[in-house]
């Protein structure tokens, strides 16, 4: 498998996920040992959540309101375990992500901290509904001294513009995936690009209770994506893909 150079100015992920353990410290008052125990059933214990209380009648509920830290250490285990593969979603981002940025659904903010500090991208704009995650990364871009260069948002303009949308592992947690791409669509610039990944599988465990598996939606969502944008190659082995409007 090929192994690709990494920017100087995106080493810091592959050294500690952007100091991700400290931020959790300092951000939830846990010590070390409890923060670990957490790692290790964080998977387990939002599929127990999940399979409980989501509904996708009020998805944006669960999300917003329902899953609490539980989703914080989710992604952080995800994020600390998956260097490899999360560590190539940053690479291209350093390829293609250019002036003003969106990273929508943005997690634990590991993606819009990279696209922050890519010389070629003016601003971030991180928009995410759970407030935890919000205020987490709100004091993630203040440890990093970003603040200047990311807004946190939980919500959009519908006029707003980007050069660049991200958007990472969030189509499989929408219940109509296909008008987040045309909403996409709308706010892409004419030269501009989006990357962003999907995974419409409940895990071959049901270790994703929460995840879009219908074959109608996901049918329309490939055929709304096939029809709106044209995809650019990327030389990395990830799932995630780049793409620029028709």
């Amino acid at each position: 498998m090929s192994t690709f150079p990494i920017a100087s100015h995106l080493t810091g992920y592959w050294q500690d996920a952007f100091n991700l353990k400290q931020h959790l410290h300092q951000f939830l008052d846990i010590d070390a040992d409890r923060l670990e125990l957490k790692f290790k059933t964080a998977v387990a214990d939002l599929a127990e959540l999940g399979r409980r209380d989501f509904d996708w009648e009020d998805a944006s509920k669960f999300y917003r309101d329902r899953v609490g830290e539980a989703y914080l250490f989710e992604l952080a285990t995800w994020h600390l375990t998956s260097t490899d593969y999360i560590g190539d979603t940053l690479r291209l981002i350093g390829d293609r992500a250019r002036g003003r940025v969106l990273d929508f659904g943005g997690g634990i903010g590991t993606h819009a901290i990279a696209s922050a500090l890519c010389p070629e991208v003016t601003h971030v704009v991180y928009c995410d509904i759970n407030p935890i995650n919000y205020n987490f990364v709100k004091h993630r871009i203040h440890q990093l001294g970003l603040s200047s260069k990311i807004t946190c948002c939980t919500e959009l303009s519908p006029t707003e513009t980007f050069d660049t949308i991200t958007c990472f592992d969030v189509m499989e947690h929408l219940p109509e995936p296909s008008q987040q791409l045309l909403e996409f669509h709308n706010m892409l610039k004419a030269e501009g690009k989006m990357i962003t990944n999907w995974y419409f599988s409940k895990g071959a465990n049901q270790e994703f209770p929460f995840h879009l598996d219908d074959p109608e939606t996901i049918d329309r969502f490939f055929k709304t994506l096939q029809s709106n944008f044209l995809e650019v190659f990327h030389p990395y082995f990830i799932t995630t893909r780049c793409y620029q409007k028709m």
